[in-house]
C-alpha cells in the first residue's frame, strides 16, 4: 500500500480515496441507467419492465465480483501492512480460482437456463423474450464482469485509485455510447443494450491492465498451495460487498412481485423507474465504502484502531451530507426525473413514480450508515457483524415488511418498507459500531 499512515495524512487520503471511488462507482452505475434511459426511448414500457426483469441478475452478477474482489482485496491489504507479502499473492491467487469457477457457472445459466430464469422473474409474452435475450448476452459476459471488479479492488489496494476510476469511467462512457448507437442507428434493440453493456467491462479491463504492463503492480500470481480456508476468508470478508449489491436485486424481485399484483405492469414500469435511480444513489455510498476500505484495512493491519475509526467517522458524515442533498433535490424534480423515463407520457406510470420516489428515497438517510458500517466491519476482519448488517437490510428485514405492509397500505405500503428497514437496520448497526468502539480491536 501507498497510503500515507500519519494523522495529518488521514483526511487528505479519505479525500483523495472516497472522491476517485465516489466518481468510479458513479460511472459504473450508469451502466443500467443508460440501460433505462435508452431502452425507455427505444423500446417503451415492454422493454423498461424486461429490464427490470433482468437487473436482478445482473445484480448477483456483480455482486458475486464485487464479494471476491473487495474480499480478497481487504486481505491483501492486511498482509501488505503486516510485510507478509507471500501471503499477500496467494490471496490473489485464490480470488483468480474464484473467478474461474464463477465465472464458468454465470456464463453456462446464460447459455442454458436464460429462458426459465426470465420466466422464473415473470417475464410473460414481449417482456420474457426481451428479458431471455438480455440475461443470455449480459451472462456470456460474466467472466469479464468478475474480473473488472477482481481487478479494479486490488489496483485500488495496491495504490491505484486514479487508475480504478478512469478504468470504471471509460466502460461507463462507452457504454452509454455504445448504448445509443446498437439501439437507435443499429436497431439492434434490447440485445444491442446488453452487449454495449457487456463490452464496457472488456474496455475498463483494457484500462487497468496499464497497471500491469507497466509491471506497478505489487501482487502476482503464485504456486502455491489452494486452501479452502484462504477462499471462505475472501468470501467472509466479502461477503457484505455481495449481499449490499445483491439486495437491491432481491429487494427488485420482491417489489416486482407484489406489485405485478397491485398496478400490473405499469406499476412494475414506475418501479423501475424509482429503482435504477435508487442505483445511482447506491453508488455514492458504495463509493464512500470502497474508498475508506483501503485506509482502514492498512491502518487494521498496522494496529492502529484509533486512525481507522477517523475515518469511518468522516465516511459517515460526508454520506450522511450526500443522503440529505439527494432526498431534497428528488423531493423538489420528481416530476422532471420521472418524465425523463416516460416516452409514452402515461399519466398512472408519473403519478405512481413521483410518488413512490418521495416515499422510498427517505430511506437513504439511513442506508449510508448501515453500508458504511458493513464495509468497516469487513475491512477490520469481522465478518460476522458485517454479515449481520447487511442481511438484515437486504432480505430479512425487508421481504416480510413489503409484504406486511403492503397487505395494509398498497403502494404506499410497497415505498415505505424499504425506510422502514434500513432505519432499523440503522439501529443495529449503531449499536455494533458503540460496542466495536468501546473495546481495543485486537491486533493480528
Amino acid at each position: 500500500m501507498k497510503i500515507k499512515q500519519n494523522t495529518d495524512s488521514l483526511t487528505r487520503d479519505f479525500g483523495k480515496y472516497v472522491s476517485l471511488n465516489v466518481l468510479g462507482m458513479l460511472g459504473l452505475s450508469c451502466y443500467i441507467l443508460a440501460d433505462t434511459f435508452f431502452i425507455s426511448r427505444g423500446l417503451g414500457a415492454d422493454g423498461l419492465t424486461a429490464l427490470n426483469l433482468a437487473i436482478p441478475i445482473y445484480s448477483f452478477l456483480n455482486g458475486a465480483g464485487l464479494m471476491t474482489g473487495v474480499g480478497a482485496a481487504t486481505k491483501y491489504s492486511i498482509h501488505k501492512a503486516q510485510k507478509k507479502d507471500g501471503a499477500a499473492n496467494a490471496v490473489f491467487t485464490h480470488a483468480c480460482l474464484l473467478w474461474l469457477i464463477l465465472g464458468t457457472l454465470f456464463a453456462v445459466a446464460g447459455a442454458g437456463v436464460s429462458g426459465p430464469i426470465a420466466a422464473l422473474m415473470g417475464g410473460e409474452g414481449k417482456t420474457y423474450e426481451m428479458t431471455r435475450i438480455y440475461l443470455k448476452t449480459i451472462l456470456s459476459f460474466a467472466p469479464f464482469f468478475l474480473m473488472n471488479n477482481i481487478l479494479i479492488a486490488f489496483i485500488r489496494n495496491d495504490g491505484g485509485p486514479r487508475l480504478a476510476m478512469s478504468a470504471m469511467l471509460a466502460g461507463s462512457l462507452s457504454n452509454i455510447l455504445l448504448d445509443y448507437i446498437f439501439i437507435f442507428p443499429f436497431q439492434m434493440g434490447m440485445f444491442g443494450a446488453a452487449f454495449a453493456t457487456g463490452l464496457a467491462p472488456v474496455i475498463s479491463i483494457g484500462v487497468l491492465s496499464v497497471h500491469l504492463i507497466r509491471r506497478r503492480n505489487g501482487f502476482h500470481i503464485c504456486r502455491c498451495r489452494m486452501r479452502g480456508r484462504i477462499l471462505l476468508d475472501i468470501c467472509a470478508l466479502g461477503m457484505s460487498a455481495l449481499i449490499t449489491e445483491v439486495s437491491s436485486g432481491i429487494v427488485i424481485i420482491v417489489f416486482n412481485m407484489v406489485i405485478l399484483q397491485l398496478e400490473g405492469n405499469t406499476g412494475v414500469a414506475a418501479f423501475g423507474v424509482i429503482a435504477n435511480l435508487a442505483l445511482v444513489v447506491i453508488a455514492i455510498f458504495t463509493g464512500i465504502a470502497q474508498g475508506i476500505q483501503p485506509i482502514v484495512s492498512t491502518n487494521y493491519g498496522k494496529g492502529n484502531t484509533r486512525a481507522a475509526g477517523k475515518i469511518l467517522r468522516l465516511g459517515i458524515m460526508t454520506a450522511l451530507g450526500f443522503a440529505v442533498l439527494i432526498y431534497l433535490l428528488t423531493f423538489g424534480f420528481a416530476d422532471g426525473l420521472v418524465m425523463i423515463f416516460n416516452r409514452d407520457n402515461d399519466l398512472h406510470l408519473k403519478q405512481l413514480a413521483v410518488s413512490g420516489l418521495k416515499l422510498y428515497f427517505t430511506a437513504f438517510l439511513f442506508a449510508g450508515l448501515n453500508i458504511l458500517a458493513a464495509s468497516y466491519f469487513s475491512a477490520t476482519e469481522m465478518p460476522k457483524q458485517s454479515f449481520a448488517v447487511s442481511i438484515i437490510r437486504g432480505c430479512v428485514g425487508i421481504i416480510p415488511l413489503v409484504y406486511l405492509l403492503a397487505h395494509f397500505f398498497g403502494m404506499t405500503g410497497v415505498w415505505i418498507s424499504y425506510p422502514v428497514t434500513e432505519a432499523g437496520t440503522a439501529v443495529l448497526a449503531a449499536g455494533f459500531l458503540w460496542y466495536v468502539s468501546r473495546k481495543q480491536i485486537p491486533e493480528n
